[in-house]
């Protein structure tokens, strides 16, 4: 999958990978990762820890700029059935209804309407009609954008994890922070799989932490401005099915989610276009080379 996560070494991509494979904290992580098993427990830690990544998964491809693999994964009813069986299990365990909202997403929607849909929800510059940054979202501060992408690297170098030299795109992109949580959910599996309770804790508390500082606070408010302004589109499906399964994610880890409308912060430099560059440069994060794996 394209994403923003560039392993820096060690890693080994999967047989689908592409210039934007996902960085784990360990390099020992996708080897290690635990199979979905029909035998385990249906509401067993692992697999709903790998359920939570696979939807985390599906959003940071959703809401980078569309390619074949979007097509395929997402926006075919082949490619939503199969991520709708890891949301019916969260729907079994939590009471939630994430499974029909995922099979909204397989519309037969091809590359070229998927792109004109992009474009004109997205638009050439970080004020297009949604923006898909976190510090756009808010009160209007002078200090407070700042502090936030502050934080935001913060966590990202917590994880041994940078925004590697060629890329293009803010961190505070929805895509960008909807990756870390895919990250941390795998984390959180090879923990439990090892029986690693340090890890363990350590994990799942910068997860509260993200979710309550971060994603958790802007993304159920991007994700019902995202399906009013694209009512009945893919967009706007993945839209609804962000606001929910991050709002389902905050209740579960005790945070109380956003609300569904949270003011734009005022326009200062709207005309100023996000910076272009190849989709192999956009997004790209990778480990740090000074870190042996994050913590």
């Amino acid at each position: 999958m394209r994403t923003q996560y560039d392993s820096g070494r060690g890693a080994t991509p999967p047989s689908h990978a592409s210039p934007h494979e996902l960085a784990r904290a360990k390099p020992a992580l996708e080897s290690a990762k635990p199979a979905l098993d029909p035998a385990e427990p249906a509401h067993s830690a692992v697999d709903m820890a790998l359920c939570r990544s696979g939807l985390y998964e599906a959003l940071a491809l959703g809401f980078q700029p569309p390619t074949a693999e979007t097509v395929v994964r997402l926006a075919s009813p082949e490619g939503a059935g199969a991520l709708a069986d890891a949301a019916a299990r969260l729907d079994e365990a939590r009471g939630s209804e994430l499974a029909p909202r995922v099979h909204r997403l397989g519309r037969h929607d091809g590359i070229e309407a998927l792109a004109s849909s992009f474009g004109r929800l997205f638009g050439p510059t970080a004020r297009g009609g949604v923006p898909p940054y976190e510090t756009e979202y808010g009160e209007d501060s002078l200090f407070q954008p700042m502090q936030e992408m502050s934080d935001l690297a913060a966590f990202y170098r917590a994880f041994g994890l940078e925004l590697a030299a060629t890329a293009h795109e803010r961190i505070d992109h929805i895509s960008s922070e909807c990756e870390f949580l895919l990250f941390l959910a795998r984390k959180e599996a090879y923990a439990l799989e090892r029986d690693d309770r340090p890890m363990l804790d350590a994990t799942r508390q910068a997860a509260r932490r993200f979710l309550r500082d971060h994603l958790g606070r802007w993304a159920p408010t991007f994700g019902r401005r995202l399906a009013r302004e694209d009512p009945g589109g893919f967009f706007g499906a993945l839209g609804t099915l962000c606001a929910d399964f991050v709002a389902l994610d905050c209740a579960q880890a005790g945070v109380a989610p956003g609300p569904e409308f949270l003011r734009l912060r005022s326009v200062q430099h709207a005309d100023a276009p996000m910076a272009c560059g190849s989709v192999g440069d956009l997004l790209q994060i990778r480990l740090r080379s000074d870190c042996p794996g994050g913590r």
